[in-house]
């Protein structure tokens, strides 16, 4: 009985670190893509000023939860703890940044990226390389400083950039599945592929139009 009170105790205070390390962890992390946003903010006022418009049409910024990071730790063979969530995820910090046009997308990318505070990570475009089931988007890991009493830290920020078109097809697509609860039939999935594809030539058509209404622009300009 005196062992098993031990025990339990013993899970509540280990529980209990858990989440104080969490909540220390999520103000680094969140100081961390308040600084990306910033600085992608910044960046959109000043291609408005010297362009006449905005690259970026919004963005949307997430933190994993506890549950979230401890699950993909599991599926990925790692010791379930905050410490080992630290070194071994690089997503649990988040922007997508949601742009109108494909050129936009690296524009904004090369932005961010070039600047000098900024470390560039890891680079996965599903954009050019699409992965199998249709989804495309630009995936960064960039670090960012943050500066804590203690000093300054640098941290991990995933950056998820992706056209209006492509995050439709993103959100619609995990919704779907998850509704399915991920058993989705070969070809519902072979159609959802199709869609992607549909969706990736209507962005160049679009991309097609903006460039020649800039041209006709420019044109008038210099005239």
């Amino acid at each position: 009985m005196h062992d098993e009170q031990n025990r339990v105790q013993q899970m509540s205070e280990d529980f209990q670190k858990m989440v104080d390390d969490f909540f220390t962890i999520q103000c680094r992390y969140s100081a961390a893509m308040r600084e990306i946003q910033t600085k992608l903010e910044i960046l959109d006022d000043e291609f408005q000023m010297r362009h006449k418009r905005n690259p970026i049409h919004h963005m949307q910024c997430r933190m994993k939860s506890i549950h979230s990071m401890m699950e993909k730790l599991r599926r990925k063979n790692y010791a379930v703890s905050m410490a080992s969530a630290v070194e071994n995820l690089s997503d649990i910090a988040g922007i997508r940044v949601i742009c109108s046009y494909v050129e936009d997308v690296y524009t904004v990318a090369r932005l961010l990226t070039s600047q000098d505070d900024i470390r560039l990570v890891e680079t996965r475009d599903y954009i050019r390389q699409p992965k199998a089931n249709g989804y495309r988007s630009l995936h960064l890991i960039v670090e960012v400083p943050v500066f804590l009493q203690d000093g300054r830290i640098t941290v991990p920020v995933e950056v998820q950039i992706r056209t209006i078109a492509m995050d439709f097809w993103a959100s619609l697509e995990h919704a779907m599945r998850y509704k399915a609860q991920g058993q989705v039939p070969e070809d519902i999935c072979q159609e959802l592929q199709q869609v992607g594809e549909d969706i990736a030539v209507l962005d160049k058509r679009m991309q097609s139009i903006h460039d020649r209404i800039d041209a006709l622009t420019a044109g008038a300009e210099n005239s």
